[in-house]
């Protein structure tokens, strides 16, 4: 833990520390330089000294410095040992001067050893230092006209070494800093700021180009101005400062040009449909660039450039401008040239109204106008069509039709050209009245109305006037429709024509025109038969035929009158209609009355069969009745009724006397309640079965059979039915009985006394007797 360390070095002298070790009585130092034969220095030092200083060293040396902690008995505790080098020897300085305001450049001999040196100004209690590798070198950051010390220190990887011996040198004068102008284009004046310790100034001027002479000065005073230079040309300026011994101090340096020559040669011209002007000029020499002002009262405009030539905007009609140029560069301007006077083109005229004096004249009128001296008016129809009118006065005629729209331009002129474009107006007369106009009939109350468009109209108004009324339709296109007009009535009907710009056209013509009849109202419908039909109804028009339609599935049926009825005939039963009436005349046609019901009275049964069923029943069919729901079928004769009422197309009667005639009666009824009575041809019931039957063996097959006749008029038959053989016997007329032989024996019978009919089949319903 025992070790040294180096807290300074010099030249001659190593300065050690080292660390306190415990039972040490003393401490030795011994420096031996590494290079140099014999020669070594030892030191002594008490345990209270922690520190040393190694004196009479030879300076650029590298010495092996060993310490040893030695007690009391003179025992060595701990031993170290480093390598150290001393400083270079000290520099002599042989010379220190200023040759700039801001630093002192100092010169020396090369010490053995140096690899760098410190250089040292010091001002009062402010140093500046800075590290050189040789000689010469300079310290900068200095101030201008201020005395220093200058020391110089050698440097090596040992340390440094001290001070040399101090030389003062003195810094020199700042330069003056110039302010530099071009009052003119043939000067340049210079001024400045004192120096401090300056006793005078020297000034020169030449051209940066190295054309001409040399112009020098030399003044005490802060200012002085150069004359008779070249216009526009650029000059290099030095100025310094020198102090009462003559020494110069810093110079300074400064380029400026003169200022322009004014331009020459300037020429305008104008250009009218732009409102601007092209200005052009010679160069001049030096100018970097130019500006054109126009001038006109207060108002100036101006136009910057770095060319020969410049366009001034936006100028004013009808005015007068003067135009100068002047040159500029970064000295300054020129002197404005001479005015030049610029005319431009009239404004366009104002106030512009136009009057249609008496139709199918305009009259064009409008405000004088600056510089104006004389007017062109153009008049263009929306046709294409353009005329125009040139006066030196402020109003023209035109000609003018009617529904066009004319578009109306008036320009100044003079030598400078054509004014600019001002409103466009335009003037629309009234649009012409409306031609080939055409109605069509709607409704009773509604008219259609159609008509040729015409020029120049926006709007069509159409009024109809009559019945103590009136009605008003507007419409965009050549078309209305006129509504809630009264029926049956005549209206003068009128169509106007509208713009915008001029209103309504109201010299136009009326076309009288009548509407359709009133519709009229079924008032009562009747029925004089099942196939003819009366119908009513309230007429209201003047003039009209009356056509009644009965629509049905069935089909149409028509009747027409001039009158408030008229008969439908041959309608078909069993049908239902829908009943309503038109009216017509020259004008058109009405609407359609309300519908009324109409429904006919059923059809009777085509087909009518009756058969009995027995000798107290018969059944009756029927074909289906066209429009009835239910039927009502009777059989009546002098001994009683036999009576059905049926939703269906048959029924059974009961209670019918044998034997006996009956009328056939048939009432067909629709769901209404409407009833058709049919009658068809008479029915006779069967004979009466016979009563008393009895039946007597005659041998083993023979079987006579008795009966009571219910009427001796009657003859009957005798049917025996068996499982060996059928058999019939017909008796002479009025006997009562009957004998059937050569029947097998052994066998049942079922034996039928009926009466026998006309025509049609066997009875069948009479009772039976059983043989066996």
């Amino acid at each position: 833990g025992f070790s040294v360390s180096v807290y300074d070095v010099t030249s001659w002298s190593i300065y050690l520390r080292w660390p306190k070790i415990s039972g040490a009585s003393s401490y030795r130092v011994t420096a031996t330089a590494v290079n140099t034969v014999g020669h070594s220095l030892l030191s002594h030092f008490s345990d209270v000294t922690l520190k040393g200083t190694l004196t009479s060293l030879i300076p650029n040396t590298i010495y092996a410095i060993q310490a040893e902690a030695i007690d009391k008995n003179g025992l060595i505790l701990a031993e170290t040992q480093i390598m150290q080098s001393t400083a270079p020897d000290i520099p002599v300085i042989e010379q220190a001067y200023s040759k700039l305001s801001s630093s002192i450049t100092v010169e020396w001999r090369a010490v053995p050893g140096a690899t760098s040196y410190l250089l040292t100004a010091q001002d009062g209690d402010s140093f500046t230092e800075t590290v050189v590798t040789n000689s010469p070198g300079t310290v900068t950051g200095l101030k201008p006209a201020t005395l220093y010390r200058i020391t110089i220190r050698s440097i090596n990887s040992g340390g440094k070494s001290r001070p040399s011996p101090f030389r003062k040198a003195k810094t020199v004068l700042a330069a003056p800093i110039l302010s530099v102008s071009s009052p003119s284009c043939d000067s340049i004046a210079v001024s400045w700021k004192a120096v401090y310790m300056a006793a005078g100034f020297s000034v020169s001027l030449m051209r940066s180009d190295g054309l001409g002479r040399m112009l020098k000065e030399n003044t005490t005073n802060t200012s002085l101005i150069f004359t008779n230079l070249d216009p526009g040309t650029l000059y290099t300026i030095k100025a310094y400062a020198w102090n009462v011994n003559g020494i110069p101090g810093d110079d300074f340096t400064y380029n400026q040009r003169t200022s322009p020559k004014t331009p020459a040669d300037v020429q305008v011209a104008f250009n009218s449909g732009a409102l601007r002007a092209i200005v052009s000029w010679m160069p001049t020499e030096g100018a970097l660039t130019y500006s054109v002002t126009a001038s006109s009262g207060l108002l100036k405009l101006k136009c910057n450039t770095s060319s020969a030539s410049c366009m001034v905007p936006s100028l004013q009609c009808s005015s007068e401008y003067y135009v100068s140029v002047t040159a500029y560069n970064d000295a300054g301007s020129s002197k404005p040239t001479d005015a030049v006077s610029l005319k431009t083109i009239p404004c366009a005229p104002e106030n512009v109204s136009i009057e249609e004096d008496e139709p199918g004249h305009l009259l064009v009128s409008w405000s004088s106008v600056n510089f104006g001296h004389y007017y062109v008016v153009f008049v263009k129809s929306d046709d294409g069509l353009e005329v125009h009118c040139n006066t030196s006065h402020t109003q023209c005629h035109f000609q003018s039709d009617c529904g066009f729209t004319y578009f109306i331009s008036v320009f100044a002129y003079n030598k400078a050209g054509q004014s600019p474009l001002g409103d466009v107006f335009n003037y629309t007369t009234a649009p012409c009245c409306p031609g080939d106009i055409r109605t069509a009939v709607v409704s009773s109350d509604t008219l259609r109305v159609t008509w040729a468009p015409v020029r120049g109209a926006e709007m069509y108004a159409t009024r109809a006037r009559g019945g103590s009324g009136e009605v008003l339709c507007k419409h965009t296109a050549a078309a209305c429709t006129l509504s809630a007009l009264r029926c049956d009535t005549r209206y003068d009907i009128t169509v106007y024509s509208f713009s915008e710009a001029r209103g309504s056209n109201t010299s136009c013509a009326s076309k009288s025109v009548a509407t359709a009849p009133c519709s009229p109202e079924i008032k009562n419908i009747s029925k004089e038969t099942l196939s003819v039909i009366s119908v009513h109804w309230q007429s209201n028009n003047k003039e009209a035929t009356y056509i009644v339609t009965a629509r049905g599935e069935a089909g149409l049926w028509h009747c027409t009158s001039s009158g408030n009825s008229c008969t439908l005939i041959n309608l078909p039963c069993g049908s239902a209609f829908s009943v309503s009436a038109i009216a017509r005349s020259p004008a058109g046609q009405s609407l359609p009355s309300y519908s009324v019901p109409l429904e006919t009275a059923p059809c009777c049964p085509n087909e009518l069969i009756l058969t009995q069923v027995t000798q107290s029943v018969t059944n009756i069919s029927w074909s289906v009745g066209m429009g009835a729901q239910t039927y009502v079928t009777a059989l009546e004769s002098p001994k009683g009724q036999a009576k059905c009422h049926t939703l269906q197309n048959y029924c059974l009667l009961g209670c019918i006397t044998c034997g006996t005639n009956y009328t056939v009666s048939l009432k067909a009824i629709s769901e209404t309640g409407l009833t058709s009575s049919c009658t068809y041809q008479g029915y006779s019931s069967s004979a009466c079965c016979p009563s008393g039957v009895k039946l007597y063996r005659l041998g083993n097959n023979g079987i006579r059979v008795y009966w009571q006749a219910s009427d001796e008029k009657i003859n009957y038959n005798t049917d025996l039915h068996g499982s060996k053989g059928n058999f019939t016997c017909t008796p002479s007329s009025g006997l009562s009985h009957c004998d059937i032989t050569e029947i097998p024996c052994g066998d049942v019978y079922a034996v039928v006394v009926s009466p026998v009919t006309d025509k049609g089949p066997k009875l069948t319903f009479c009772p039976k007797k059983i043989y066996s």
